[in-house]
């Protein structure tokens, strides 16, 4: 069975040689990493008061942090930050929580864990405001960083430190030790969870900073040339592209990710494709990585972008709760998908989900369904004799799903499928 991932395009191929060359060619410099002092952002920064965005929840507050300088000027971090109420002598798990592209941080969303139990910090790392909420667009933090998401493709040849992604990972950063240092949480069962750029950015920060005790990735990922921002990447400057692979994508974090990570995705995601997908959590040790892909699943903040995996996920690391179920690798004998796994919650049902398409973009390409057979200890199906990219669903009895690994029936052409 070949699982390979299919090659990119010609022009990227090259582009990638050359931004290895520019490399070698250019002047040391420190490992990606290193760029951030954790020792000196682990100590809560400086807070101040909002005046003017009000909250609706009296167990949440808004406020701004203090950040790192932009163009040598100070920068303050908008939050919302919420504690639940527990009983006296108990402490909170918490969770970091970072929005996507077009997002803000939500005091929803920070209402939603903080009904859940848990102390949560939704932060604006886009270096903008939550209110009004609906403005297209989005009202900018006078004393915030740089624009995040797509934006920062154009800043890679201003310094480091005048990046969104350097800015970004500071915020989130310190996002956590102003968490950690919150009365009522538990300062050692905190993790984190980022919807699409803000899933980008948690395999960053889980890359740099060993406090976290989870991260959950929402589509978002690294390994950029197999993704709908390989185009815009491309057409900067070779420097730069080079320069945005050498630091700020995240496969160079994710092999120093310690925590248990949940990556989570669809089939048909127009930003993050499964081969990007697969490379990134193919980089983090196997031990340690679970993965969830739903056939279709929506591009979104919650609810989109919140499925039941991810609380039970986070229930099973800081609170004891039933993990997820753990999959065997996927193996393909004659006919037969058959893969072993053991749950600590009864596998109700599991799916083979496949396409039959060889080529053409993986966000237009169609997957159908079939169930396979549960055991107590494994599922089987017959691989249908047209499909060509296949995986398998365990779905437990609180419809929380586990995946294996997608692989191919044959092996992929030597094309981009993008």
């Amino acid at each position: 069975m070949n699982r390979s991932s299919p090659a990119s395009s010609f022009p990227l191929r090259l582009l990638g040689l050359l931004a290895a060359l520019l490399l070698c060619l250019a002047p040391l410099r420190a490992t990606p990493a290193a760029l951030w002092d954790i020792a000196s952002l682990s100590s809560p920064p400086a807070v101040f008061p909002s005046d003017s965005i009000h909250v609706s929840d009296d167990r949440i507050r808004a406020l701004f942090f203090e950040s790192t300088p932009y163009r040598g000027k100070p920068t303050r971090v908008f939050a919302w930050i919420g504690v639940p109420r527990l009983p006296a002598g108990e402490l909170a798990p918490g969770i970091v929580l970072l929005h996507g592209g077009g997002g803000t941080a939500f005091e929803s969303w920070v209402k939603l864990w903080v009904d859940r139990g848990y102390a949560a910090i939704a932060i604006d790392h886009f270096g903008g405001l939550p209110d009004p909420l609906d403005a297209k667009a989005r009202p900018r933090n006078p004393a915030g960083g740089p624009v995040g998401g797509g934006a920062t493709f154009s800043q890679l040849g201003e310094p480091l430190n005048d990046q969104w992604p350097f800015h970004a990972v500071t915020a989130a950063v310190r996002a956590l030790s102003l968490l950690r240092a919150e009365p009522g949480v538990d300062p050692d069962r905190i993790g984190v969870t980022g919807i699409s750029w803000g899933g980008y950015l948690t395999c960053l920060f889980a890359g740099v900073d060993s406090r976290l005790r989870f991260a959950i990735p929402v589509y978002g990922c690294g390994n950029y040339k197999d993704t709908v921002f390989a185009g815009a990447i491309s057409k900067r400057p070779a420097a730069e592209s080079a320069l945005w692979f050498s630091h700020w994508d995240a496969s160079n974090y994710l092999s120093s990710v310690r925590a248990p990570m949940l990556w989570a995705n669809g089939t048909n995601d127009h930003f993050f494709w499964l081969p990007a997908w697969q490379q990134s959590y193919r980089q983090t040790p196997a031990e340690r990585r679970t993965l969830a892909l739903r056939v279709a699943m929506p591009h979104g903040h919650p609810p989109a972008g919140d499925p039941p995996e991810v609380l039970a996920f986070a229930d099973s690391i800081v609170r004891g709760a039933p993990a997820l179920a753990v999959v065997g690798s996927m193996k393909l004998e004659g006919e037969t998908v058959t893969a072993s796994y053991h749950s600590a919650r009864p596998i109700i049902r599991a799916e083979l989900n496949y396409c039959v398409e060889s080529d053409g973009p993986w966000e237009q390409r169609k997957w159908l369904t079939t169930p396979a057979t549960v055991t107590s200890a494994s599922v089987s199906v017959k691989l249908p004799a047209d499909a060509t990219v296949y995986y398998l669903n365990l779905i437990d009895d609180r419809g929380c799903i586990v995946s294996t690994e997608h692989a191919f029936a044959t092996s992929p052409p030597n094309a981009s499928l993008k």
